[in-house]
């Protein structure tokens, strides 16, 4: 049976809700505790980073949980909700820290409600992904669907990086303390209202009952599954290499672009990647997907990313003025990007088909696991990487204004300073891309023709 277009639309708007919770997060947060309460960008890395290390253990136990789940609402649905309740929750407490907390109060605080937003996502992460392949065939409709959600995915996560400085200006004036605090629970709320849909309406279809693996069986099905750790350190290296860039993106417009209404070109600057990015999952996958296999887009989109921060890189070195030249390198990496998202979702749900017949058990929980701790791994390292790099070139609100006070932080900025932020934002990636490609060449053998043998051998 088909798909139903509510069932879609009902998928799709928790993909909405779920990225702009997760995109508030990774390219907020650092901003939030660094920049506006002035924790210590070095400190702040180490909590990520440390963050990111523990959930190595916590998001495979959650993917057992998941799959040892059995209820009338099935395995995935009961975790979807009760980690969305309880991630709204707390991703309000983590963008709400107590104004009398300071120092090593603060450094605790971000510690504590980071680590504890990271265990709650991924109870809502892992489910939400893992019912791809629950409730969707092999081949088109799988990758349909997929697209969907990444494409909605997108455009929650498009919502964030292009409104939040506005709303949060707009909401607090000055006071970037209280403009964060109140924008965070509206998008809680939505959160929450989103996945309530996709709860109510999306059934899984086609699980297949086995027994729940152990911890022990657990890394040992991941391990033997070759092909979904190929996807998983692709992802880690391409997430790594764009999530850096995002992190410092609002540093590069603030400190360098400058200007006293520095977020307004920074909000148009997303706003065309948005777009963009959106437009490559929706209208250029489609169409490459017509001449091409998934794995030679790979290396298409991968090319591009790097030819984008190429140019990037080579700008860098003349009066950037004028947000409008940023687009031609923002193009290739926006776009890029968008579809290097939805095709990293379809290797990995065709991974687990793999697995089942390598393995002879069907681990949808334990394989998407790994996506969710890989994206936050990558996160970590690359918000870690951001971290260093505002150390070393002293790029800090707090050094250079009083609080709350309007002016041109980039006249403060040394120039050595700018070159330093803007090398990171683009030599980074392209050694991150470049081995995705040499690795991804070597070991990943789930061409279309050996997906489709598969889901023969698999029927019969």
């Amino acid at each position: 049976m088909r798909l139903s277009m509510k069932e879609k639309v009902s998928y799709g708007l928790g993909a909405v809700g779920k990225d702009m919770v997760y995109m508030l997060s990774a390219s907020y947060v650092l901003y939030y505790f660094q920049d506006v309460l002035g924790v210590s960008a070095f400190a702040m890395g180490v909590i990520l980073l440390a963050a990111r290390i523990f959930d190595a253990f916590n998001d495979p136990i959650m993917g057992v949980i998941v799959a040892k789940t059995n209820t009338k609402w099935g395995k995935f649905r009961p975790w979807l909700m009760i980690g969305t309740i309880t991630n709204a929750v707390i991703l309000v407490l983590m963008f709400s820290a107590p104004p009398k907390l300071d120092g090593k109060g603060l450094v605790a605080y971000a510690a504590v409600t980071y680590i504890l937003w990271g265990v709650t996502y991924t109870m809502m992460d892992i489910p939400y992904w893992s019912m791809i392949p629950a409730f969707t065939k092999s081949g088109k409709e799988r990758e349909g669907l997929t697209t969907l959600a990444r494409s909605c995915a997108s455009v929650g996560s498009a919502l964030i990086i292009v409104f939040t400085m506005q709303i949060v200006h707009a909401i607090g004036g000055n006071n970037e303390r209280m403009g964060f605090m109140w924008f965070t629970v509206i998008v809680a709320v939505l959160f929450v209202v989103f996945i309530a849909a996709t709860c109510f309406t999306v059934k899984e279809k086609s699980t297949v009952n086995v027994e729940s693996p152990s911890v022990g069986q657990m890394f040992k099905a991941l391990v033997s599954n070759d092909q979904a750790m190929v996807v998983v350190i692709a992802i880690v290296l391409i997430n790594t290499s764009i999530y850096v860039t995002s992190n410092l993106v609002i540093y590069f417009f603030k400190y360098d672009f400058g200007g006293t209404d520095w977020y307004n070109s920074y909000t148009l600057f997303n706003m065309f990647g948005g777009a963009i990015q959106i437009l490559a999952m929706m209208v250029a996958y489609p169409l490459l997907r017509k001449k091409f296999s998934n794995v030679k887009i790979f290396y298409i989109t991968l090319a591009s990313a790097i030819i984008g921060y190429v140019v990037l890189f080579a700008i860098a070195f003349i009066n950037m003025s004028n947000v409008y030249v940023l687009f031609i390198p923002g193009f290739f990496i926006f776009a890029a990007n968008g579809v290097l998202q939805v095709l990293t979702t379809i290797f990995l749900a065709n991974t687990v088909d793999y697995g089942e017949l390598k393995n002879g058990r069907r681990d949808e929980s334990v394989i998407f696991s790994m996506q969710t701790f890989v994206v936050k791994l990558a996160s970590g390292i690359a918000v870690f990487a951001a971290s260093i790099c505002l150390s070393l070139n002293h790029l800090s609100s707090e050094e250079t204004t009083e609080a709350e006070q309007v002016i041109d932080f980039a006249k403060d900025v040394s120039n050595s300073a700018k070159m330093g932020l803007r090398m990171t934002m683009t030599i980074l990636p392209v050694i991150g891309l470049f081995i995705a490609i040499v690795v991804f060449a070597k070991k990943f053998i789930l061409t279309e023709e050996k997906v489709q043998e598969i889901t023969e051998q698999l029927k019969k």
